[in-house]
């Protein structure tokens, strides 16, 4: 059944970049958007026509990037929230929960209120914050060790004090600089946006995050015993103390690129693993994948809905998705009776 309805995902997924990129102040049909996408892609079609011009100047470097984009930020905030879900064990995480949010914020502060942004060059803020999210997931790991081996419960504690410390300290900065136009950029960059998307930046992101994806599709096995606890793990003849590490290291990265090339779009690594969760329970064989192609049609969508919502404007991306998210992830809550270990 997951196949079958991970296929039928795919197939929204490709009609809906195929209307995201038809959408626009300028009017373009979809048969010039697919002919050009798949001329750049497998070099069919008539090169002299789908090759340049306003038309392709509009699909392959202004809209494009930053559905290419949306696509990533879905897949990658969809399957490190089911591994970090896994990790702590508790249906409540999130990717940020370990700190990477409070962290990626506590670097983009410092970038632009105490001037390393000179030194870093124009994406100064995105460099900083994905810094900042790396170091805090990695302090996570050294504090959950001290006195003894990690395991969930320490994780989780770490991060929320780590996270707390994160807070204080951008605070503090803000306090002491006195920079409304520094807060006023930190404040957009946390509101998360794709609007900046560039190929150079996607083909630096993408492989990351589908390499990252793939290796946790193959992780099944394990992810699955980490939400029976270590004492079941180690009679079964697993260590997950290792594991842990590990996967920390990874998802950090990847929730590092993200944070980078779109600022904080939270939420998405909640809501989307609970969703497959209710409807598919908790085998990761069959929810990884069915994630992240859901997660990508929603940040599609959320893009969508971003910019046509309020003509003349858009809206930032973070903002939509946690004022549609909540209530929609309330009701569905509500209707249906969930547990971490799948139907009560």
């Amino acid at each position: 059944m997951y196949v079958g309805v991970s296929f039928l995902l795919l197939v929204i997924l490709i009609l809906s970049v195929g209307f995201a990129v038809n959408l626009g102040s300028v009017d373009i049909s979809l048969k010039d958007v697919y002919r050009i996408i798949i001329y750049k892609i497998f070099g069919i079609g008539d090169s002299e026509v789908l090759s340049s011009g306003a038309i392709h100047d509009v699909i392959w470097l202004i809209r494009l990037p930053r559905i290419i984009l949306a696509i990533a930020v879905g897949i990658g905030l969809s399957v490190v929230g089911i591994v970090i879900q896994a990790i702590v064990k508790n249906p409540l995480a999130d990717p940020y929960i370990l700190g990477i949010s409070s962290g990626a914020s506590l670097g983009a502060t410092i970038a632009v209120m105490m001037g390393i942004g000179s030194v870093l060059g124009g994406n100064a803020i995105g460099i900083s914050g994905f810094i900042g999210a790396f170091t805090v997931s990695i302090l996570v790991l050294i504090i959950a060790n001290i006195g003894g081996r990690a395991n969930s419960v320490k994780l989780l504690l770490g991060g929320m004090a780590l996270s707390s410390v994160c807070s204080a300290f951008s605070s503090f900065i803000v306090y002491f600089a006195n920079d409304a136009q520094g807060m006023q950029t930190i404040t957009f960059w946390l509101m998360g946006s794709v609007a900046g998307a560039k190929w150079e930046q996607i083909i630096f992101i993408l492989p990351i995050i589908l390499i990252g994806t793939i290796f946790f599709m193959t992780q099944y096995r394990t992810l699955n015993l980490m939400l029976l606890g270590d004492e079941v793990s180690i009679t079964l003849g697993t260590d997950l103390h290792k594991y842990r590490h590990v996967y920390i290291i990874i998802t950090s990265l990847m929730i590092g690129v993200l944070v980078y090339s779109s600022g904080m779009i939270g939420f998405v690594g909640l809501v989307i693993p609970h969703i497959v969760r209710m409807i598919f329970g908790t085998d990761h064989k069959k929810i990884i994948p069915i994630a992240a192609i859901l997660g990508a049609v929603f940040l599609v969508w959320a893009d969508i809905l971003s910019r046509i919502l309020i003509k003349g404007t858009e809206i930032p991306i973070g903002i939509l998705i946690s004022m549609i998210g909540a209530p929609c992830f309330i009701w569905l809550m509500i209707k249906k009776t969930y547990g971490f270990g799948g139907k009560d």
